[in-house]
C-alpha cells in the first residue's frame, strides 16, 4: 500500500523525496566519517602524550635512582676503607692500648660488636638500577609502537577515497610516525 501510494504521487514529490533521501545519506555518511577522524586524531594526540609521559617518568626516575645507587655505593666504600685501615692498625698494633683503642674504631666503624665484613649491596642496587633502565626504555618503546600503530589507523582513514574529498586537509593533516635518529642503526660501542 505504501508503494502504491509512492507511485500514485505526484513525480516532483518522488523526485524531491529520493534527494532529500540522497541529502540525509550524505550528511550521515560525511557525520561519520567526520566524527571517526576526530576521535582518530585524539586518540592520536593521547598516545602521543603517553610517549610524553614514559619519556617523563624516565627523566624523573633515572637521576633519582642513580643518586640512590652512588650513595650507597659510596657509603659501603667508607665503610670497608675504615673496616680495613681499622684492620691494619689492629696488625700494626703494638702494645695492649693501641689495640682496644683499634677494636673501639672497628666497632665504631661497622657497627657490630664483633669482627665481620659487611655484605656489599651495590652490585644489587646497580643490578636493580639496570633492570630499572631497560624497563623504562622497554615502556617508551611500547608506547612508541602504539603511537605509530594510531598514525597508520588516522593516516589511512584520512587518506580513503571519501574522505580525501570530504575532510579539511588543514584540519586533519598526515602525520608521521617515531622515527629513528641518524646513526642509530649502527651498534653503540660500549666502553667501562
Amino acid at each position: 500500500t505504501a508503494i502504491k501510494k509512492l507511485f500514485k504521487m505526484k513525480p516532483i514529490y518522488v523526485v524531491l523525496a529520493a534527494i532529500g533521501a540522497l541529502l540525509l545519506f550524505l550528511f550521515l555518511g560525511y557525520y561519520n566519517l567526520y566524527n571517526k577522524a576526530v576521535g582518530l586524531q585524539e586518540g592520536l594526540d593521547e598516545k602521543f602524550a603517553n610517549v610524553q609521559s614514559a619519556y617523563q617518568r624516565r627523566a624523573d626516575l633515572i637521576p633519582n635512582l642513580m643518586e640512590t645507587v652512588k650513595g650507597a655505593a659510596q657509603n659501603e666504600k667508607d665503610i670497608l676503607t675504615q673496616v680495613t685501615q681499622a684492620r691494619a692498625g689492629i696488625v700494626n698494633a703494638k702494645t695492649p692500648e693501641d689495640l682496644e683503642i683499634m677494636g673501639r674504631k672497628i666497632n665504631t666503624a661497622i657497627n657490630l660488636a664483633y669482627e665481620a665484613y659487611p655484605q656489599i649491596r651495590s652490585t644489587e642496587n646497580f643490578s636493580q638500577l639496570q633492570g630499572q633502565l631497560e624497563g623504562t626504555e622497554n615502556r617508551i618503546k611500547t608506547e612508541r609502537d602504539r603511537y605509530n600503530e594510531a598514525v597508520k589507523a588516522y593516516n589511512t582513514h584520512i587518506r580513503g577515497f571519501f574522505a580525501r574529498f570530504f575532510l579539511n586537509s588543514e584540519e586533519f593533516p598526515r602525520k608521521e610516525g617515531f622515527k629513528a635518529v641518524a646513526g642509530s642503526e649502527n651498534s653503540p660501542k660500549v666502553k667501562f
